[in-house]
């Protein structure tokens, strides 16, 4: 049996919706485990009838595989698996607005970069699984703080320095594995424990 995908890009409307609809989440999540029709019934309250009209949906969209046969009395009960571990949903789906890339500061830039970030890796890290290979990426995350307006650009030209400086000595170039570095920064998000952020 071939394994179900660790993740799944979903970049078109037709599939988004069939994962977003409560019932079709219902089934993709039970089937993390294979399945039938029969089975799925006594789980989830539902009639063999009612999940058959689901399960063809979701496998003709490519959201659920075969994974066996099996004869049984009178019919051939159907197994299914989820197609993916998880499904994540193209940020490109509802929509992109064209911004300044010259513009660093743009709240719109950091949302249109940090969708092209979820579905370049997502597809990558699929290519990476098909082939047998681990997909090498890097986070590094901070938590700053800022008492002037001036502060937050003092330090974003100083992060900028740093970087160039570091990316210098990887040039890109002919034999060399290419990667693309983002750094963002957002407003924390308060939690019970900080002030509001004004």
């Amino acid at each position: 049996m071939t394994a179900s995908e660790p993740t799944r890009l979903i970049d078109d409307a037709a599939r988004a919706m069939m994962v977003l609809s409560p019932i079709k989440r219902r089934l993709l999540d039970a089937l993390r485990e294979p399945g039938s029709a029969s089975s799925l019934a006594k789980r989830l309250d539902m009639s063999r009838q009612q999940l058959g009209y689901h399960l063809r949906a979701l496998e003709a969209a490519g959201l659920v595989r075969l994974v066996e046969e099996r004869k049984r009395r009178g019919f051939v009960e159907r197994v299914l698996v989820a197609s993916a571990d998880a499904f994540v949903l193209d940020p490109a789906l509802l929509g992109r607005k064209e911004v300044d890339a010259q513009d660093r500061y743009a709240a719109e830039h950091l949302v249109a970069v940090a969708g092209d970030i979820v579905r370049e890796v997502t597809r990558m890290r699929g290519a990476a699984e098909a082939a047998g290979a681990r997909l090498l990426t890097l986070t590094i995350e901070a938590d700053v703080g800022f008492e002037q307006p001036h502060d937050f650009e003092d330090f974003a030209a100083a992060l900028s320095e740093a970087v160039a400086a570091v990316a210098a000595r990887y040039p890109q170039g002919a034999g060399r594995r290419r990667y693309h570095l983002t750094a963002a920064a957002h407003p924390a998000v308060a939690d019970s424990k900080t002030k509001p952020i004004n």
